[in-house]
């Protein structure tokens, strides 16, 4: 009798306990993982949300670069972080719904993180220099028809969203065109500029002052609908390539096994800082959307995500090299 009292009494105090135990989150700096490099469009816009962060929650959240393999070197040492919320990811899904593949992994893709939410998300451009001989998507689809056209692309890494564009276009297209592959989205922006190659895909938030100075001609974007960044440039679907969409969705990450009212409460710091109104001109100066996405819809997304591109990758025999 005395050990079941025992254990009723245990039992009916292990609730406040825990909470006793819940700590007061966060306490300390949060470490923000961004697996790019400094400077990058992910970097920057990392470091305006940690900034408002910081402010909101009360707690420095500082950002730590560990670029490398689309992400996945930052993301593999993420994954090894204790998960009690002073360790989260920024990155677009080429990291989380791409990368895992392409790459054997450290990691399990699936399992090693849940997802806090969407954060921001953006078009891609097909853009050529500013006296390029194609004008519109049908004028460079065209020239590619031609036998030895000598036609390049600038490819800015296996795996990114500017690369599965490329190879969106190409398979709907029938064409074939020479990659010329670069060290990341500045160098590949830099030699469409100087006219070492002739075509390119890459984000909005990278390419949009080009875009608006005219140094870059931009032929269509990758969206549904047309962006409204952009207005007057078509979308690939209204030219006449149904299904056609790859769009840059930059995602919050904890460690699997963060405790779910941390998440919660991150969830709604980023959708409160997102929508805020003295952000939003900085959102557009950045060329990214604000998305707001309850965290129950995290695996759904993540999965219909994962599963387009492994096929994708599947069907266009898409490897690191």
């Amino acid at each position: 009798m005395l050990s079941r009292r025992l254990f009723t009494i245990a039992a009916l105090a292990a609730p406040s306990i825990a909470r006793a135990q819940e700590p007061d989150w966060p306490s300390r700096p949060v470490t923000v993982v961004v697996p790019w490099a400094a400077g990058g469009p992910t970097d920057a816009f990392a470091r305006i949300l940690a900034q408002r962060l910081s402010t909101d929650l009360g707690r420095p959240f500082v950002v730590d670069n560990r670029d490398g393999a689309n992400g996945t070197i930052g993301m593999a040492a993420a994954a090894r972080m204790r998960p009690d919320g002073y360790t989260v990811v920024i990155t677009p899904n080429s990291t989380y719904a791409v990368a895992p593949h392409l790459y054997q992994l450290s990691y399990d893709a699936e399992r090693a993180f849940v997802g806090v939410g969407l954060l921001v998300s953006s078009p891609l451009f097909m853009l050529v220099p500013r006296n390029a001989p194609a004008s519109s998507v049908a004028d460079y689809v065209a020239l590619a028809k031609r036998p030895n056209n000598g036609l390049t692309y600038a490819n800015a890494g296996i795996g990114a969203t500017s690369h599965l564009a490329t190879e969106m276009l190409l398979q709907m297209a029938e064409i074939e065109v020479a990659e010329i592959g670069y060290r990341g989205g500045g160098p590949a922006i830099q030699a469409v500029l100087a006219g070492e190659t002739g075509m390119l895909f890459m984000p909005a938030a990278a390419v949009m002052p080009y875009i608006q100075s005219g140094e870059l001609r931009a032929l269509a974007a990758t969206t549904r609908a047309r962006s409204p960044l952009a207005p007057a440039i078509p979308t690939f679907q209204e030219l006449g390539y149904p299904g056609f969409e790859v769009v840059e969705h930059v995602a919050m990450l904890a460690p699997a096994g963060t405790p779910e009212p941390i998440l919660r409460r991150l969830n709604a710091a980023c959708i409160a800082a997102l929508r805020s109104p003295d952000m939003q001109p900085r959102l557009q100066a950045m060329a990214v959307t604000p998305e707001a996405q309850p965290i129950e819809a995290w695996p759904a997304y993540f999965r219909a995500e994962s599963d387009k591109w492994r096929d994708f990758v599947r069907a266009r025999n898409i490897r690191v090299q």
